[in-house]
């Protein structure tokens, strides 16, 4: 089961390289209901635009449409904390990946019609995380 990471991330290391750990994310958000709205190639990027070198870490926005619309029905602003963001990266040889806390980070917008939400969200993340990191 995924470790709560830091205090706002569900998060686990797997034996996985880098880029098989990827296609599973991607696989299990699918599984779960969540479309990549967008990608960020963290490293490309920092490359591209300072000439740092970094290893691979990959930010992916995952949202689910119907988890999306019920949030946003009961919160209209919430759409400045969407989508959530699932991390792929790779430190000191280890490939890592994390998920957004949904619950811990729904906590700050104080509305309780939320909450239901944001435990089902924290659940299909967890899984994924979860799933993904199996061999």
């Amino acid at each position: 089961m995924p470790q709560v990471g830091r205090s706002y991330t569900l998060s686990t290391t797997t034996s996985l390289p880098f880029a098989d750990a990827v296609s599973r994310v991607r696989e299990e958000l699918a599984q779960e209901g969540f479309g990549v709205l967008c990608e960020i190639d963290v490293q490309a990027t920092l490359k591209q635009k300072l000439d740092v070198d970094r290893e691979p870490y990959l930010i992916l926005g995952a949202c689910n449409p119907s988890l999306a619309h019920r949030a946003l029905e009961a919160e209209v602003e919430l759409g400045a904390l969407l989508p959530c963001n699932v991390v792929v990266y790779e430190r000191d040889g280890q490939t890592h990946i994390a998920a957004i806390d949904a619950q811990r980070m729904l906590s700050i917008v104080e509305n309780e019609s939320l909450a239901p939400v944001a435990v089902e969200v924290r659940e299909r993340l967890s899984a994924v995380v979860e799933r993904a990191s199996k061999p």
